[in-house]
């Protein structure tokens, strides 16, 4: 056993610590807000469109991150304003979308709360420069329009806040 203590472990194992030394990624929570603004006639919602990096156009709510002392609410409508430029208020909270990312040397763990909110006032703008386009666009198409699921899903749950009541 004594002349074990110099020779090097199996290569798999080695391959593998050395594969990983000094990658460790440090964790961090991020929490934003945002969501589905609709026109007063609820006919249609207001999407930021972003670039990705192939240069695709990805449609989806506008939302950023929280500001020291901003509620979420607070947030979403401060959000909705800067990206688009539609002043709304919030009807009814929809829920909340997490997911886990990697950016700048670190795990992200992001938590989106997003509300149905009613447009007020404000014109389309995309002077944002984290925004590439807005648009106005009719409420059927945001299924096939939106980019990511969990949005097309939360939208499916808002259009039942406001769908007809039918027992007369």
């Amino acid at each position: 056993m004594s002349g074990s203590a110099g020779r090097a472990g199996p290569p798999t194992p080695r391959r593998r610590r050395r594969r990983h030394r000094g990658r460790r990624l440090t964790t961090v929570d991020e929490t934003s807000a945002g969501g589905l603004v609709v026109d007063p006639e609820r006919e249609r919602a207001v999407l930021i469109g972003r670039l990705d990096r192939h240069g695709r156009l990805l449609w989806s709510l506008p939302k950023g991150h929280i500001e020291d002392g901003e509620t979420v609410e607070q947030t979403a409508v401060r959000e909705v304003k800067e990206e688009t430029g539609i002043s709304a208020r919030v009807l009814h909270p929809l829920g909340a979308i997490d997911y886990w990312f990697v950016a700048q040397q670190r795990r992200v763990h992001k938590t989106v709360h997003h509300f149905l909110l009613e447009a007020t006032g404000g014109e389309l703008s995309d002077e944002d420069v984290e925004v590439t386009e807005v648009a106005w666009v009719p409420l059927a198409e945001l299924e096939t329009t939106l980019a990511y699921a969990d949005e097309r899903k939360l939208v499916r749950g808002a259009a039942e806040l406001f769908a007809p009541d039918e027992r007369g």
